[in-house]
Order: C-alpha cells, then sequence, then structure tokens
C-alpha cells in the first residue's frame, strides 16, 4: 500500500493552491446557484468499479509488451486495486474474470478487506478454452452446434454465480465472443436460439436479489457476425429473460459515430439498462483510458443518466473495463477512475429547468449552449477537494510516483514473458 505519510507529505504542497483554486470556483459557481460543496459530496459519493484483469499490461492480436511488477495473482491484483482507490478514493469496488481470478473466496475477502475493497459484478469467461474444462469454445459456447459445449459453459456460468454469492458480489456479466467469421458458417436464427436457450439456464440459477448483464459487442474475434452484436440483441436477451437481466453498455463495443447516448436513453425508457463498462475508442474497441478521446460523449452518457436519477428501478453498476498497452495500469485507472468521476460532476452542473425551457422552445443553439456551460466549466478543484477530505491523494498520479510503489512490487513480483499476443 501507499504509506500514508507519503499522502500527506505529498497533499501538503498542494493544500494552498487547491483552498485557493476552490474558493474561486465555489464563488463562481454561487453565482449560478449552485452549493460547490453540494457538488463536493456527489464527488465524494461516487464511486467505479476497477477491472482486476486492468492491473496487468495488456496486449494485442499481434504482441504483448509486460511492464515492471505485473501482477501475478489475483491477490496481487488487489494490492494494486487497493492503490488505485487508497489515492482517488473513486474505486472501491473490483470486478472478477473467472477463471482469472479463481481463488480460495474467504482468502479474497480478507485480501479485499484489508485493501478497503469490495467486490462487484463477476464476469465469466467462455471466450477463450481453459485446461479444466474438456470441451473447447473455438466455435462458439452458449450457442455453439454442440449441446454438451453449451452445457459446459452454463455451468461455467453459474460457477461464477456461486462464487461472487460467497464474496458478496450480486450481479453476473456475460459476455461471448460466439458469431462466425464467414458467410454461411452459422445459421443466424437456430445459433441466437440456442443462445437464448443457454441464457435461460444461467437466469434459474440466479439468486433473487441478483441481476444478469447481456453485454453486446459489434465485432471480434467474431468478424462477420456476432451472436449479441448490439444493443437490440441484448435488449431482446434481456426482455425475453425476465425482470433480473439487464443491458450492459460498453463504450467501445459500437459502431463508429453511433449516438450511444440515446442508446442509453432508450435503455432507461424500457427498464433495462443494467451498466457500464466504460473505456474509450478512436477505431472500435480499442480499450483506451476513459475520457482521453471523446470526454464530451462520456459527458453526454452522463448527462444522460444524471437526468433519470430517481427513475425508479434504475440501479446502475459502473465499472471500467481498459487494457493498458503502453502505459502503468495503475495510473491509467486512477486517471480513469478520476475522468468517469469527473464527468459525473460536470453534467451534476447541468441547469435542466433552462435546458428543459429551450428544449420546449426549440431553441437549438441555446439548449446545446447549456450542456457545453457545465461541460466546460473546470470541476477539478472539487475533485480535489473530495479526496482530499478523504484523506487520498490531491494529485493521484504524481503521489503514486513519489511513492515508489510500482519499484517496490517489481523487486517482489517475478517477472513475467512478453511471448506472445492476446488481451491479458
Amino acid at each position: 500500500m501507499i504509506d500514508t505519510t507519503i499522502i500527506e507529505a505529498q497533499n501538503a504542497t498542494r493544500e494552498a493552491d487547491l483552498r485557493r483554486d476552490y474558493d474561486a470556483l465555489g464563488e463562481k459557481l454561487s453565482r449560478s446557484g449552485v452549493d460547490i460543496d453540494a457538488m463536493k459530496e456527489r464527488a465524494r459519493g461516487f464511486s467505479v468499479a476497477v477491472p482486476s484483469w486492468g492491473t496487468g499490461t495488456g496486449g494485442t492480436r499481434f504482441a504483448r509488451f509486460p511492464g515492471k511488477g505485473e501482477p501475478a495473482t489475483i491477490f496481487d491484483r488487489l494490492d494494486d486495486c487497493g492503490v488505485i482507490h487508497r489515492l482517488t478514493d473513486a474505486a472501491g469496488s473490483v470486478s472478477l474474470h473467472i477463471p482469472w481470478d479463481k481463488a480460495a473466496p474467504e482468502d479474497l475477502l480478507a485480501k479485499a478487506e484489508e485493501q478497503g475493497l469490495r467486490f462487484d459484478a463477476m464476469n465469466s469467461n467462455t471466450f477463450q478454452d481453459h485446461a479444466e474444462m474438456p470441451l473447447s469454445f473455438k466455435f462458439g459456447s452458449l450457442s455453439h452446434t454442440d449441446a454438451a459445449t453449451r452445457a459446459q459453459a452454463v455451468e461455467h456460468n453459474l460457477e461464477c454465480i456461486e462464487i461472487g454469492t460467497k464474496l458478496g458480489s450480486r450481479a453476473l456479466t456475460v459476455w461471448i465472443g460466439d458469431g462466425a467469421n464467414f458467410p454461411g458458417q452459422t445459421h443466424m436464427g437456430r445459433q441466437f436460439e440456442r443462445y437464448l436457450s443457454s441464457m435461460k439456464e444461467i437466469y434459474k440459477g440466479l439468486p433473487d436479489d441478483w441481476r444478469l448483464f447481456s453485454e453486446h459487442k459489434m465485432y471480434e474475434p467474431a468478424f462477420y457476425s456476432t451472436v449479441v452484436q448490439d444493443w437490440g440483441s441484448s435488449l431482446l436477451t434481456a426482455q425475453e429473460l425476465g425482470d433480473k437481466a439487464k443491458c450492459l453498455v460498453d463504450l467501445g463495443h459500437h459502431a463508429p459515430n453511433v449516438n450511444i447516448e440515446m442508446i442509453v436513453s432508450r435503455l432507461i425508457h424500457a427498464g433495462k439498462l443494467g451498466g457500464f463498462h466504460f473505456n474509450d475508442s478512436k477505431y472500435g474497441d480499442d480499450d483506451l483510458d476513459s475520457g482521453t478521446i471523446e470526454p464530451y460523449r462520456l459527458f453526454l452518457v452522463w448527462n444522460e443518466l444524471v437526468d433519470a436519477e430517481g427513475t425508479p428501478g434504475l440501479e446502475l453498476s459502473h465499472m471500467i473495463d481498459q487494457s493498458h498497452n503502453v502505459t502503468d495500469p495503475i495510473e491509467s485507472l486512477m486517471i480513469s477512475a478520476m475522468e468517469i468521476q469527473r464527468a459525473y460532476v460536470q453534467a451534476s452542473l447541468v441547469d435542466r429547468e433552462t435546458l428543459a425551457g429551450y428544449q420546449d422552445e426549440n431553441d437549438a443553439l441555446m439548449a446545446s449552449a447549456t450542456l457545453r456551460a457545465a461541460f466546460r466549466t473546470d470541476v477539478e478543484p472539487i475533485l480535489q477537494m473530495a479526496r482530499f477530505e478523504a484523506g487520498a491523494a490531491i494529485n493521484p498520479v504524481l503521489t503514486y510516483r513519489a511513492s515508489g510503489y510500482r519499484a517496490r512490487v517489481a523487486s517482489e513480483r517475478p517477472e513475467v514473458s512478453g511471448a506472445g499476443g492476446g488481451i491479458v
């Protein structure tokens, strides 16, 4: 972990400037009737789940270049997640991936408690083969033509639920790579029906207080057709399964230029929005750090979510899902958690009464300007003060670097080979 004295020393060099910036922003916001302390409390109440797998260096289909001090076990990964939360106070939960993160539940709970963490949604994995599973998922999993392979995939998901129940999780995210790379390779209708049948078996295994998230993806590894290729297929799945089935939106799983905020609005209307995998992209499913490419789009998504606050039955899970190929994963995850929090606070500044008036009057220019005014507001002093008052770091990245954490774990953890490609 990070020594408290390091955080305090780093904060001491920045506290005076922060207080001046916070007071100046507070005076500016008060002229618009906004209480900066109320915004600070909203920031303090925000949390996004960190993906355990995101603490390791990612890769492409061509190569992977691991960094120093790569986490070798789930317990290493939880240590890294603890650092992220300790410095940002915005990432208090971890999303596990099975079987990558399999370990005795009591040991996982003990490590999470040590790091001040809890467990968010579980994630199954039937997009690759596993040594302990006799059948291959090369040609599909939940939608495979072979009943025994489908049963194996269902059983794996049920195991994820069983593990998650012991850890205090209350949701399962199901993403599959099933599809086709050639026209005619599969019968699209029968393939989707097999998928639905398998999902119904998983749904039956949900505890009463659990939710099942259907996650769509436009392509990869199936490049011609994917079984759950867009939010429409995800919505069809959730509607057919039942009330506990929801749709999960990954910001990188859409065609270029798709209006994601409108998809969010439609899923809220249908009562089927369950949560998010946050990341950013330039071309496709790039899994880049959140807010680094299209921060305004991230803001617009949060604008819909803040507008929908109080909607009956709307209970959302917020998770990061990224691959860090050229940066220190801990630094990228901290930056992402803060950028997601930033967009949330900015969206909370939107003058909704004024916006509604312009919308009713069909004043397109002023309605758009109202959104931009909130987006252009530098809320950094709010985020910094929220962290400072929570005992976290005013500047998490610089404090992390000053702590020497990466060098320390690099001396303790075994060096990892960079041979081969792959996301993890």
